[in-house]
């Protein structure tokens, strides 16, 4: 289980989190934007600090280990993908530094890039490919690193309708699957609600 206990975090506002995620759970976290559904992955994920409380996944605490130490994999809504890559090597990369990849590595990526319609942009680089093409580009490296605990920060955006619900229905799969523990964030609560195992108002797990 993912255990949010008291974690408080203070900036420009103090936010108190408290949530539970089941182990193999995917849960849609919504509410208002600044309510705090981005700053609560960022803790998560080891990219901000936490002024107290605790992270606890399967009896061990994440707070007390680097964000690359974290069995977590996090998906943005920008690509973060490095210009002057492939879309082959941006994806090799989130599994392998070196690129080096085995043959069952190499599968699995065009596996995923079938799922996801790319399998003509693998040698083109991000600047020559759409925003929807890119943001798949970095779904696919973002799945294929298959860590337990999945952080899906509205990834979607640059999507239309269809290709959202396309890849809710790809993770969905894997989740399932891979038994990883998900929380997605996303201001379309009502395309999600398929797809997940509950949906949570930020309102209800947070004191600002």
């Amino acid at each position: 289980m993912l255990k949010i206990n008291n974690l408080n975090f203070k900036r420009d506002k103090s936010y108190c989190f408290n949530l539970n995620v089941k182990q193999g759970e995917m849960i849609c976290l919504y509410g208002d934007s600044g309510i705090g559904k981005s700053t609560l992955l960022s803790l998560i994920a080891g990219f901000e600090t936490a002024d107290s409380g605790s992270i606890e996944f399967n009896g061990g605490h994440l707070n007390q280990l680097s964000i690359n130490q974290r069995p977590i994999s996090m998906l943005f809504q920008e690509d973060n993908l490095f210009p002057h890559f492939t879309t082959w090597q941006n994806i090799a990369i989130g599994i392998k530094q070196n690129l080096k990849l085995n043959e069952a590595q190499n599968q699995a990526i065009h596996k995923i890039i079938e799922k996801l319609a790319i399998t003509d942009q693998l040698q083109k680089k991000p600047d020559q490919m759409s925003g929807g093409q890119v943001q798949r580009v970095a779904i696919a490296r973002c799945l294929l690193r298959d860590n337990p605990i999945l952080l899906l920060d509205e990834p979607f955006s640059a999507l239309d309708k269809e290709k959202r619900l396309d890849c809710l229905q790809l993770i969905r799969e894997l989740q399932q699957e891979k038994k990883w523990t998900v929380i997605l964030v996303s201001h379309h609560p009502d395309e999600a609600k398929q797809y997940v195992d509950r949906i949570v108002d930020c309102q209800s797990i947070l004191t600002i």
